[in-house]
């Protein structure tokens, strides 16, 4: 079977992991019991050997179509064809409905006849342990079981299944007012395929879980424009969310690539730090504090685990853990062959001195918005602190993770500086005991006068990537973001503007969307072309937004790419980490710094089009 565009997928979950659905009916993604675990299905980097759950129409002359139970996580699949229309309700239980009491952790697909008849072929082909392990296949009544090392996994059905190939599968007919359901999840060893619900009692879990939703997505304070795309970007960033820890993962795939023929394939099923900042002010603004909560523990925890040194790790599995060690797995062939398939992050071995900004940037908006940190806490802090003070003039690998040695990155300065601003501001209004005030004060002026020095290229008219190239960054928009600079400062305005020039003119800037830099000119030891990075164009969108006083222009400017970039989405509202020169998704899907992105974006432009309107 040819595989799907990575934009032609929708996602369900249970806060533990989600399955990738496509729009031909087909589960192929699915790590259980948690994201970062090996996958079970895993067809979508291997068509032939990575496992699949498909159920799909055995007719011709058909229309797929998908869309979610509208504010719910509760995805829908419909085939029409000449002879009638079935859907599939796709969803998974989470721990606080009755359901997951009761059946545990299962994935649902109830399949219903809407119009007429349909007849359905369904075959579950798992292939356990990034099809690394052998598994036995037993039909037991009522389903069948899949026993690998390890592991004991069960299909439910309400239909008959037989031995095919890997696993099982059916034929069934689908008639206008009848259901059949399948639940898929991990069982006892020796008792089957597991406890299975009546039709009726489907339907009422069906009810419990979209109403689980809906009660969740009523907490989101958001209802300015764009509210659909906003609150999309909510559930899926819910989705995302570990549930035990609060962790929120980047994405729930891995080696996605970001270019097909390159090498840009990456594992993104753990927590970064730097992602801590933007996940707080996404979250919070929109209302979501008790996700933000949860993310605080996990970052404090963390907190508590400072390396011998004084210094953090850059990126940690959901639960904590440190060791991330990459591997690649040379058996599967790789999104439609585009290898290498890699697990685990080698990244987190890397110096990324910006993960202090945004450590600390998130801290103080959490203190300032949220709940008060703790005095133990704030010692920690101090250590890091401390820390930057030491470190803050070595070269690194940066925000970006290059792979060709270290530089001196603007950004990575730019956050040391925001790392010594908030520990100043949270010291003032907190009235914490500071020794080291004196000390933090004259490090942060120092590294702001290092930047306006050394990363302004005078010829370049803009700040650059790293000092002493004349190569652009768009991770240099977030300057006014951070109040390290006034948004209508000239270098600031003459940054924006040479981003806003069209790569063959030097900038980053194509068809409305964002590079992050132009990898020909900045070599970042990897091979291959990339796509735009969607969090940059929404980045960009915040820069205009901020420094309309210097162009009102900018404003409809803003307002236009903004609007462009929410046609990127996909058909259900989400977005991967890059778009293609054709449209088309690439990388790892969904991300979640796209989504926290876009929350950010539609607050302030939708804030900033009312106040104009009210005036």
């Amino acid at each position: 079977m040819a595989y799907l565009p990575i934009e032609d997928y929708g996602i369900v979950g249970d806060m533990h992991t989600v399955a990738l659905v496509g729009k031909n009916g087909s589960i192929d993604w699915f790590c259980f019991p948690f994201f970062d675990s090996p996958s079970v299905f895993g067809a979508i980097l291997d068509d032939r050997k990575g496992g699949r759950f498909r159920i799909y129409p055995s007719c011709e002359c058909l229309t797929e179509k998908q869309l979610y139970w509208p504010e719910t996580n509760v995805l829908i699949t419909r085939f029409l064809s000449a002879d009638g229309v079935a859907e599939i309700y796709d969803f998974m239980l989470p721990s606080q409905t009755p359901g997951a009491r009761k059946y545990g952790r299962k994935l649902v697909r109830r399949v219903q006849g809407v119009l007429g008849e349909v007849p359905l072929f369904a075959e579950c082909l798992p292939a356990f342990n990034y099809a690394r392990d052998m598994h036995q296949v037993t039909i037991t009544p009522g389903g069948a079981s899949f026993s690998a090392p390890g592991t004991h996994m069960g299909l439910a059905a309400a239909v008959p299944l037989a031995a095919f190939g890997t696993g099982v599968a059916a034929d069934f007919t689908i008639r206008e007012g009848e259901s059949a359901t399948f639940l898929f999840g991990e069982t006892e060893p020796g008792s089957g395929a597991g406890a299975f619900p009546s039709e009726e009692e489907s339907g009422a879990i069906l009810s419990e879980v979209v109403n689980y939703w809906l009660r969740w997505i009523s907490k989101c304070t958001y209802s300015g424009r764009w509210s659909h795309m906003v609150h999309r970007s909510a559930l899926a960033l819910k989705l995302l969310t570990f549930e035990p820890t609060g962790a929120i993962v980047a994405a729930p795939t891995c080696s996605l690539p970001e270019m097909l023929g390159g090498v840009r394939n990456w594992d993104y099923r753990y927590t970064w730090i730097r992602d801590a900042a933007f996940t707080f002010y996404g979250l919070m603004r929109i209302g979501l504090t008790e996700e933000a909560e949860r993310f605080m523990e996990w970052l404090e925890h963390r907190c508590h685990e400072i390396e011998p040194d004084g210094s953090l790790q850059i990126v940690y599995g959901i639960d904590g853990r440190h060791d991330l060690t990459e591997v690649t797995l040379d058996h599967l062939e790789g999104y439609r062959g585009a290898g290498p398939v890699r697990v685990g992050n080698g990244a987190y071995r890397q110096l990324q001195l910006d993960i202090y900004g945004e450590l600390m940037d998130s801290v103080y908006i959490f203190n300032k918005h949220g709940t008060p940190i703790s005095y133990e806490l704030w010692g920690h802090l101090r250590v890091l602190l401390d820390w930057v003070c030491e470190n803050w003039h070595r070269e690194d690998e940066g925000l970006w993770e290059v792979r060709s040695g270290r530089q001196h990155f603007v950004y990575s300065k730019l956050m040391c500086w925001v790392a010594l601003d908030r520990g100043l501001r949270l010291a003032e209004k907190r009235s914490f005991p500071a020794p080291q005030r004196g000390r933090w004060l004259e490090i942060r002026d120092r590294i702001y006068e290092d930047i306006m020095s050394r990363g302004w290229n005078q010829e370049r008219q803009a700040f650059v990537q790293y000092y002493g190239s004349d190569h652009l960054d768009s991770s240099n928009l977030i300057m006014p973001l951070v109040f390290f600079m006034s948004p209508t400062d000239p270098r600031m305005i003459r940054t924006i503007e040479a981003v806003m020039k069209s790569p063959r003119n030097g900038g980053l800037l194509a068809n409305n969307l964002v590079y992050r830099y132009d990898p020909e000119k900045s070599f970042d030891g990897l091979t291959g072309e990339e796509g735009t990075f969607n969090m940059c164009t929404f980045w960009l969108v915040e820069a205009l937004i901020r420094g309309r006083q210097a162009n009102p222009q900018w404003v409809n400017k803003a307002r236009l790419i903004f609007e462009q970039m929410l046609g990127y989405a996909n058909h259900l509202g989400l977005y991967a980490e890059e778009t293609g020169h054709r449209g088309e998704a690439l990388g790892n899907f969904p991300q979640a710094f796209t989504h926290l992105a876009l929350i950010s974006a539609a607050f302030n432009l939708n804030r900033m089009l009312g106040d104009r309107h009210a005036s």
